[in-house]
This record gives C-alpha cells, sequence and structure tokens, in this order.
C-alpha cells in the first residue's frame, strides 16, 4: 500500500489513498494527524464490527465506537493508553458478540495489531443497551500472544 503527501502551503497538504481518492489535510483548522490515526484505529476495528457478524449469517446494527487516547508527554511522544469503548445490537448471544470484537483487536485490525505492543489497549461492549466487557485488557503485542489469538479466531480474516 502506497499512501502521499505533498505540501500545498504551510501546514496544508494534499493527501492521496491508495485507492487515488485525493483530499486536503489541514491540521490547524481541521482534523490533526493524531485525531486521523485515533479515527483510523476505530474505524479499522468498525470495518472488522460488520464483516465479521456477516460472516456467520448476523447484523451488527447501530454501531458507535469511541476511542479514548491518551499520549505521552515527553518524546519519544506517542499513544500509551487507548479505551476502545464498543456498543452495538445483534441477535446474537453476548459471547459471539465479544468473540467478533476480540477478533478484531486482538487478529484482524491492522492499526491495533500495529500500537499493541507500545499502548496498553482497553476495551468495554455494550451490546444489546447490556455492559458485557469494562475496561478489560486484550494480549501484549508480542508475536507469540497475536499468533495464538489469530488462531483461537474462528471467524474469517477480514481485511480492514
Amino acid at each position: 500500500m502506497q499512501v502521499k503527501i505533498a505540501q500545498k502551503e504551510g501546514l496544508h497538504f494534499n493527501a492521496t489513498t491508495a485507492r487515488g481518492v485525493e483530499f486536503v489535510i489541514q491540521p490547524k483548522e481541521h482534523i490533526s494527524p493524531l485525531e486521523y490515526f485515533a479515527l483510523g484505529l476505530i474505524s479499522c476495528t468498525g470495518t472488522d464490527l460488520v464483516m465479521l457478524p456477516q460472516k456467520q449469517g448476523f447484523e451488527a446494527q447501530n454501531i458507535a465506537i469511541t476511542a479514548d487516547v491518551e499520549k505521552s508527554e515527553q518524546a519519544p511522544f506517542r499513544f500509551h493508553t487507548i479505551h476502545i469503548d464498543y456498543r452495538f445490537d445483534s441477535e446474537a448471544d453476548d459471547q459471539l458478540a465479544r468473540r467478533w470484537v476480540l477478533s478484531s483487536m486482538e487478529s484482524y485490525c491492522t492499526t491495533i495489531n500495529t500500537v499493541r505492543g507500545s499502548a496498553k489497549i482497553f476495551y468495554s461492549i455494550t451490546h444489546n443497551g447490556q455492559l458485557i466487557a469494562d475496561r478489560e485488557s486484550i494480549h501484549s503485542g508480542s508475536a507469540d500472544a497475536m499468533g495464538e489469538a489469530a488462531e483461537a479466531a474462528n471467524a474469517g480474516a477480514c481485511p480492514a
């Protein structure tokens, strides 16, 4: 995948995605690079939350995902804590709903897997209006843990 930016002027950049979609990045006026990154985290896992249930004959509806991100105050600057709050409805039981979220977070979502080794990641899940997970943590970002999670996931892979 290749993405690119070209300076337009000052802090304004023309961006081009791998699919050729073009847009302007204006961090001071609109979305900052950190906000793009955080939105990328939750849009990736949100895509999985649509696709994983579909592969099992279900539909996740009313999906709302929020990320609370804390970054370090000193260099090297990075995200050090991420809490992702999932809220959605489906006809599935709570155990299967939890499995979809964990499959995304521990196996399929590239952006989450990219920061797993450097940030503490917590999640909460509200399924059909009931809180079924509250600030639980995912496995570490070690290669062994990620490999085990991928093997344990029983849903098809999603290219999110």
